[in-house]
């Protein structure tokens, strides 16, 4: 146990400074790393929406999966299985994209952000823990999403390779893509960086377990802060790179992709919050379990990216300038959703008991 403390806090320390290097490389400010908003980048790339400004093939996720791949499968644990409720898991994907672009940011870059000194986040932590808890009331009553089952090798390579493809087709046939001009998606570090950084972080995450939901989920259901302790080491981390760098801006106002609207990010984080539980994991970790061979992680991640599509193509995420109304409406149908498919999910297992 106590290795593992450590190695939690290692994965902790490594992810904010990787983080502050990639922005110093070029990836937009307070965003070394982000899952939600480089899952949207890439949807961009590829065509699945047409925001100009955010799009672009980045290979941090590809160096995640790879890298989760690439430990599991040294240490024996690449274990393909899945059939746990795949619309249900892919519908609450779908509802944590939402509610990530409404804050512009998953739980790793709200971390970042308040690492930045960026205030708007810890209104934002304030939401995430309030969906935690919410998450936590419902796991109490009996919400589960049922056991996975092993199934064929085959079906646990194909996420990997697919981004083994989408790497060949970054380096060998960009002119088959979409590359903003502008905006944060004009903004990142070179490709050589960018995928060796995510290929440490997949494999530190994976080897460590690591999981923004866990720290604070494992502190209140059990007592048990190791992993909470690696969530403060990221902040700790970006903290101190940052106050080196120069770029600690404390405050509310003028912070690089963010806006100052506190009840939005509070809703927004609260959705993500409480969907991940119901998930079993935060946007990082189903991208490390889908490197893993679990391949109803991969169907979460697929319901990620069609969020993040679904919010740009329809207007529904947040900018800048603050949340649209599009995507406030999203937001509370987001959390209907959710809500309902706790409570029916919480429903059939009393009954199935009784």
């Amino acid at each position: 146990m106590q290795n593992n403390k450590l190695l939690v806090v290692l994965t902790g320390i490594a992810v904010g400074a990787i983080a502050v290097a990639l922005v110093a490389l070029g990836n937009p400010g307070n965003m070394g790393f982000c899952i939600a908003c480089f899952l949207r980048d890439t949807a961009g790339a590829v065509g699945l929406h047409r925001a100009e400004v955010v799009q672009y093939v980045r290979p941090e996720i590809i160096g995640l999966v790879l890298g989760a791949f690439i430990m599991a499968f040294a240490g024996k644990e690449f274990s393909p299985r899945g059939g746990s409720a795949p619309v249900t898991r892919f519908t609450l994907g779908f509802c944590v994209m939402v509610g990530a672009l409404m804050f512009l940011g998953c739980p790793l870059r709200m971390m970042l952000r308040i690492g930045g000194g960026d205030l708007n986040a810890l209104v934002g932590l304030a939401g995430f823990v309030a969906g935690i808890g919410c998450g936590i009331f419902c796991l109490n009553r009996g919400f589960t999403l049922k056991r996975t089952y092993s199934v064929s090798k085959l079906d646990g390579y194909l996420y990997p390779a697919a981004n083994v493809a989408m790497l060949a087709l970054l380096c060998a046939a960009p002119a088959l893509l979409f590359f903003s001009e502008s905006g944060p998606g004009s903004m990142h570090a070179p490709i050589a960086a960018a995928l060796i950084a995510g290929l440490a972080v997949g494999v530190l995450a994976q080897k460590s377990r690591f999981c923004t939901v866990a720290g604070i989920r494992d502190t209140i259901l059990f007592k048990d802060t190791h992993m909470l302790i690696g969530f403060i080491a990221v902040i700790a981390a970006v903290i101190i790179g940052n106050l080196i760098m120069g770029s600690f801006h404390i405050g509310f106002e003028g912070q690089p992709v963010a806006h100052t609207d506190g009840l939005w990010n509070f809703l927004g984080m609260l959705l993500v919050g409480l969907g991940s539980v119901l998930l079993g994991g935060c946007p990082l970790r189903q991208l490390i379990l889908s490197g893993e061979g679990n391949v109803d992680s991969v169907v979460t991640v697929l319901g990620f990216v069609v969020g993040a599509a679904f919010c740009h193509n329809f207007k529904l995420a947040s900018s800048g300038d603050g949340p649209t109304s599009g995507g406030q409406i999203a937001v509370i149908i987001g959390l209907a959703i959710t809500a309902a498919i706790a409570f029916a999910n919480i429903q059939r297992e009393t009954k199935a008991k009784a």
